[in-house]
């Protein structure tokens, strides 16, 4: 049961949930391949894992364009000669009610949510085929365990996206590990810009003032499924507050 030396790619690298990850796995002697929207902000993670003695690479990228996903997976296998993970992580949450009639942000969530992870897949899978393993880890959420109001496109994309993780699974044979990670109520930055109505955003910083816990709770959890044994998968983790309903 190790990480060391495991190539792992991760998306939505440069904050949150994704930048924790990181620099948790690099920690456990992971070498990383990090993509997100802002070159700074993936740059700033990739220069705190090596000053820390890890190793990390990084892109800058959309992973509304398939292209990205590829460029990215191509960059951890042509410096290291493999990847044995891809976490597709990268996320947007605009919610809204549905006669806020925000069919642009509908759009978005679909387009960044879904796609992209079904584009990290997309490019990850022929590498997986050649050399004969991997592990493709997506991060959902709790908001399509339990659905709520304002969320019904975001929980949509999100349950989209679980379905899709649980065929993969069936399809994957004994030599590719499928696993979906659900956090719950995050402290992050998630909902900080992306949310419009002043009603709605207040409520989301109230919950995590009182609810959210570190995402260094999910990068445990996604090390946890990384570190086993190849014979075993971890197919579904949740990870939530203790005090969330």
């Amino acid at each position: 049961m190790t990480i060391e030396n495991k190539i792992v790619a991760i998306t939505g690298a440069g904050r949150g949930i994704g930048r924790a990850t990181a620099i948790h796995l690099a920690a456990r002697g992971a070498r990383l391949v990090l993509g997100a929207r802002s070159e700074a902000e993936i740059a700033a993670v990739a220069g705190e894992i090596e000053a820390a003695g890890g190793e990390a690479i990084y892109l800058a990228i959309d992973v509304t364009r398939r292209a990205d996903l590829e460029a990215l997976v191509s960059l951890g296998y042509e410096r290291f000669g493999r990847v044995d993970v891809i976490v597709n992580n990268a996320g947007i949450g605009p919610i809204s009610r549905f006669d806020a009639l925000q069919v642009d942000d509908w759009d978005a969530m679909i387009d960044v949510n879904l796609k992209g992870a079904l584009y990290g897949i997309a490019a990850a899978l022929p590498v997986f085929g050649l050399q004969g393993s991997g592990h493709v880890v997506n991060v959902i959420s709790t908001a399509g365990i339990k659905i709520v109001p304002t969320m019904g496109v975001y929980a949509a994309t999100k349950n989209a996206l679980r379905t899709a993780t649980e065929a993969l699974r069936q399809e994957s044979g004994p030599n590719l590990r499928v696993t979906e990670i659900s956090p719950g109520f995050i402290d992050t930055t998630f909902g900080d810009t992306a949310v419009t109505d002043p009603d709605i955003k207040a409520n989301m910083q109230k919950r995590k003032e009182e609810l959210a816990i570190s995402p260094d709770a999910i990068a445990r959890a996604i090390a946890f499924a990384i570190e086993q044994p190849h014979d075993v998968e971890i197919g579904s983790i949740v990870v939530r507050p203790t005090a969330q309903d």
